[in-house]
């Protein structure tokens, strides 16, 4: 099938051991292929296309697909091909290590980290979604604008400056007027200022509210020129985080569950996610939930019974009908193939033929047979 969006993953310590070059195979061949070798499992990756049976193993050719490529350029790997994970770089589970500690994987680059080696700690709830490690936050800068807002609490990022606001929608700016300005409000004539009673009302429903209940007209002008100017939404979202205060740390990231649709989507950002090779990130079908969601629904659509479905789509009349001819047609046949199994001949096709052709003439008869009247 190519590369797979997203699928699980094996390395075969007995064909490709640590000094080969690394390479992964897929859930059926580790079955089909290597089904008493040394496995590590690799969980899943994204965009990986099997390397069974390709120039990386000397001595074996694919049971499943013998035809191959040389090689998979498309193919990412790292230490996680020869059983070693996170940044001290060892096996899972570590007969050496006695802290107990979760493994996290990171989202960018895929490999599994202790907990305890994140520069940051893991919320205790387990409340997050996915993470960003140290190194990635690294190759992501752009990242750190999004996390003051979006991360959990437990990066301890201080948040981005906070300003008064009417709205969560709205932002509202400290304006420092010039002197020309004031004087062109002092300047203003009686009906100007009229005017700006009558509309005094319009105005209190937008103006921000004071300790002192106080109006001041440089304010309300000033914000009134504001909130026309902020009803145009802003083109890029990173762009509008940026310009706030951003704080980055050396440490991993927590995210919480919808923070990908948050990402901005513009075309000088996913220009940046490509030339940085994290397209997937604004694609939340590519989380590991989205795939265990799918693995799940697929399961219950294959545990389905296809009479089950039929008959939940008919009426109580037709549910019993076809309960009886689907009982009389099981007897019958059932009755009919006995007779091969005595006998130990080979049922052929004109059998069975020959077989539906009495049960539909003796349907044909019975329901001919059967007359309902209403008195």
């Amino acid at each position: 099938q190519g590369a797979v969006k997203r699928q699980a993953l094996y390395a075969c310590g007995t064909c490709t051991p640590p000094g080969h070059e690394p390479a992964g195979i897929c859930l059926a061949c580790s079955y089909e292929c290597h089904g008493s070798h040394r496995l590590f499992e690799l969980y899943t990756k994204r965009n990986f296309r099997c390397d069974c049976g390709n120039s990386k193993f000397k001595n074996l050719q694919c049971k499943l697909l013998p035809e191959k490529g040389k090689v998979n350029s498309g193919n990412k790997y790292n230490d996680n091909f020869f059983g070693l994970y996170c940044t001290c770089k060892r096996p899972y589970p570590d007969p050496e290590d006695e802290i107990p500690d979760e493994m996290i994987q990171c989202i960018v680059c895929e490999d599994w980290f202790h907990g305890r080696h994140l520069g940051a700690v893991p919320p205790e709830s387990g409340d997050f979604h996915e993470m960003v490690c140290q190194a990635c936050m690294k190759h992501c800068p752009f990242l750190w604008a999004y996390a003051s807002q979006l991360a959990g609490k437990e990066n301890s990022i201080p948040p981005l400056t906070k300003v008064n606001s009417l709205e969560d929608e709205r932002i509202v700016l400290n304006v420092e007027e010039s002197e020309e300005q004031k004087k062109e409000i002092k300047k203003e004539s009686g009906a100007e200022h009229q005017e700006k009673e009558e509309g005094k009302q319009t105005e209190q429903s937008n103006e921000p509210s004071t300790s002192s209940g106080s109006s001041c007209p440089e304010v309300k002008r000033a914000f009134f020129s504001v909130v026309v100017t902020k009803s145009e939404e802003p083109v890029c979202k990173l762009k509008e985080l940026q310009s706030k205060q951003v704080f980055k740390k050396d440490t991993a990231t927590f995210w919480p569950s919808n923070w990908r649709s948050k990402l901005c989507t513009c075309e000088e950002c996913l220009k940046m996610y490509s030339e940085l090779e994290v397209q997937f990130l604004t694609d939340e079908c590519d989380t590991v939930l989205a795939y265990e969601n799918k693995g799940s629904s697929d399961q219950e659509t294959d545990r389905r019974d296809p009479l089950m479905d039929t008959l939940n789509s008919m009426n109580r009349v037709q549910q019993v009908e076809l309960i009886c001819e689907y009982n009389d047609l099981k007897t019958e046949l059932t009755d009919y193939l006995r007779r091969f199994a005595d006998e130990g001949t080979v049922v052929k096709r004109e059998d069975i033929q020959h077989f539906f052709e009495e049960f539909q003439s003796r349907k044909r008869r019975r329901t001919n047979r059967m007359q309902y009247y209403c008195s």
